[in-house]
């Protein structure tokens, strides 16, 4: 799906189909700038002022909404501290300056956890009809307080295998609980950790093929 980009007189918002988890933020938050249910021009960057504009980016939690000020200005600032969200029965949630498989790839990103996506290692929302079943609230670790909180994170998808994590990140329960801080960590991919979020070697046992 190829990315739609519209044009405001001081905002151009970029929406990228393919990376939409169907959240539905930005339809609830701002029904003016995304007019759901329409054929047509849908996205107005002109309904919202830069406060507007950079909150639903902010709230959309898969980076398919991004924007860009029209006179070259500084866009989104990346996160004072990085965070990755366990969602409830649902994919990994992503806030940080993100280098994926070796690309940039913006500030906020929704991963797969559940093994069944098309659009690995992206969520779209497979987990729902699988019917993958995953508490939001893993048990706390001990873990020291990081040096620093914010920075790029490298994520590499390994083949038929977990995600490998480097970069400074806080891992925080649904309810917003920090349970983990970690500047390396293997993710859970194949749906079947039995120490979810965290990878426990079970894609090999299972036959988990990320392609």
């Amino acid at each position: 799906m190829a990315i739609e980009t519209v044009r405001g007189h001081e905002f151009i918002i970029h929406f990228d189909g393919s990376r939409c988890i169907h959240s539905r933020n930005c339809v609830l938050d701002r029904p003016d700038v995304f007019v759901p249910n329409v054929k047509g021009e849908w996205i107005y960057p002109d309904k919202a002022n830069s406060e507007g504009i950079s909150q639903l980016a902010h709230n959309c939690p898969s980076g398919a909404i991004r924007y860009e000020r029209v006179d070259g200005g500084l866009g989104e600032a990346p996160p004072l501290v990085n965070t990755v969200r366990v969602r409830e029965n649902g994919p990994l949630a992503i806030n940080a300056p993100l280098i994926i498989d070796g690309a940039e790839q913006g500030l906020r990103a929704t991963l797969c956890r559940c093994g069944q996506s098309k659009k690995k290692p992206y969520c779209d929302g497979s987990h729902s009809a699988a019917g993958f079943a995953a508490t939001g609230e893993p048990p706390q670790k001990d873990s020291q307080a990081l040096e620093a909180r914010n920075g790029p994170v490298a994520i590499t998808p390994k083949l038929n295998g977990p995600l490998l994590v480097s970069g400074n990140l806080e891992v925080v329960s649904g309810t917003g609980r920090t349970i983990n801080r970690v500047t390396k960590t293997t993710l859970c991919r194949c749906g079947n950790s039995a120490n979810k979020p965290y990878c426990d070697g079970s894609h090999a046992r299972v036959g988990f093929l990320s392609e």
